[in-house]
C-alpha cells in the first residue's frame, strides 16, 4: 500500500474537533473530497465526517448557518488502515463494511491520507493484470533461453 501513499495524501482534509459543521461541509463541497478527518489538538484522528453525515445533520440546523461543532457529528469509532497494511486486507475490510473511503494513519493515529475504494480497485486490477502478463510469459516460455 505504500506505493499509493502519495495519492492518498492528496485526498486528506482535516478539521479540528471544535470546527463548525459548516467548515467540514465547505471542504466536502469539493467533488474530489468524500471524507473529512477530525483531529484533536495534538493532531491525532478523533473521528471522521462524510457527506452523508452532513446531509443527515443539516436538517437540524437553524438559521442561515449551522453552528454545530464537528465533534458532535463525527463518527468516533473509525475503521482505519496504516501504510504497512496489505492492500488486499484493507480491501476486504472496506468491502465487508461497505465503506467508500478509509483514513490512513500512522502508529500514533495521526492522519496521513484518505484511501478511496476506487483507488484500491484500480491498484488491485493493475496487480492482477501484471500477474496475468507474468503467467502468460511463463506459459509461452519467455525467459527460458
Amino acid at each position: 500500500m505504500e506505493r499509493i501513499l502519495p495519492s492518498v495524501q492528496e485526498k486528506l482534509v482535516t478539521v479540528k474537533t471544535d470546527a463548525l459543521l459548516i467548515d467540514a461541509a465547505k471542504l466536502l463541497n469539493d467533488p474530489r473530497q468524500n471524507l473529512v478527518v477530525v483531529c484533536d489538538d495534538s493532531g491525532k484522528m478523533a473521528g471522521v465526517i462524510t457527506k452523508t453525515d452532513i446531509v443527515s445533520r443539516i436538517s437540524y440546523c437553524t438559521g442561515c448557518s449551522c453552528t454545530m461543532a464537528a465533534s458532535q457529528v463525527m463518527t468516533r469509532e473509525v475503521t482505519f488502515c496504516r501504510p504497512s497494511d496489505w492492500l488486499h486486507e484493507v480491501w476486504s475490510i472496506v468491502k465487508q463494511r461497505g465503506l467508500k473511503n478509509i483514513p490512513v494513519v500512522d502508529q500514533d493515529t495521526v492522519p496521513l491520507g484518505v484511501l478511496s475504494a476506487r483507488d484500491m480497485v484500480r491498484v488491485l486490477l493493475e496487480d492482477t493484470e501484471h500477474e496475468g502478463s507474468l503467467l502468460r510469459d511463463y506459459v509461452v516460455g519467455i525467459g527460458y533461453r
